[in-house]
């Protein structure tokens, strides 16, 4: 009779073992694939800026600057390599891009223009994607870093190696209120 409730307890031990582990293994891949729409969208993003660029550049000759400082800024968010690097370089180029869509205005015929205009509208839905996507991603790297923060989940999180995973942060001058003068 012991040796069965031995057996039985050694039996679900490794159950709940499996099962917490398979739990991790699935958060993970929830992360990574998060992670993984968030780059479709830089990348979406990544490949209307030249176009942009090219529409901006026959008006603003003479705005030289600009134009290399969102190509740069471009270029960094191309190259990241992961999430915290990517949301720097991110950070970046949405800073550029500021300044960009800040000289249109001073061109009434840039921002007449369809082409501008159509450019300007995919790049403001695709910075409503980023931002959907790192809400998401968010989420799941809330789940995955409370369960490897709380026991007994933690336990098997740590025997088997699982890291917790970098939130994607509003920079200060995100959070910073917007000044709106008429």
């Amino acid at each position: 009779m012991i040796t069965y409730i031995i057996i039985g307890a050694v039996v679900l031990i490794v159950l709940w073992l499996l099962a917490t582990y398979n739990g991790l293994v699935t958060l993970r891949n929830r992360v990574r694939e998060a992670w993984s729409q968030i780059d479709v969208q830089l990348k979406r993003r990544s490949s209307l800026i030249p176009n942009l660029v090219e529409a901006v550049k026959g008006y603003t000759k003479h705005e030289k600057g600009v134009l290399e400082e969102v190509t740069k800024a471009r270029t960094s968010l191309m190259g990241a390599k992961d999430p915290h690097q990517a949301a720097e370089a991110n950070n970046m180029l949405t800073d550029a891009l500021k300044s960009l869509f800040a000289v249109a205005e001073n061109y009434p015929q840039l921002k007449a223009s369809e082409n501008f205009k159509q450019l300007q509208d995919e790049l403001s839905d695709t910075e409503t994607k980023v931002a959907a996507s790192r809400q998401f991603y968010n989420t799941n790297v809330m789940d995955l870093n409370n369960n490897l923060e709380t026991i007994p989940s933690a336990w098997v999180g740590q025997m088997f190696g699982f890291q917790k995973e970098e939130f994607f942060k509003a920079t200060e001058e995100e959070k910073a209120d917007i000044k709106v003068k008429f």
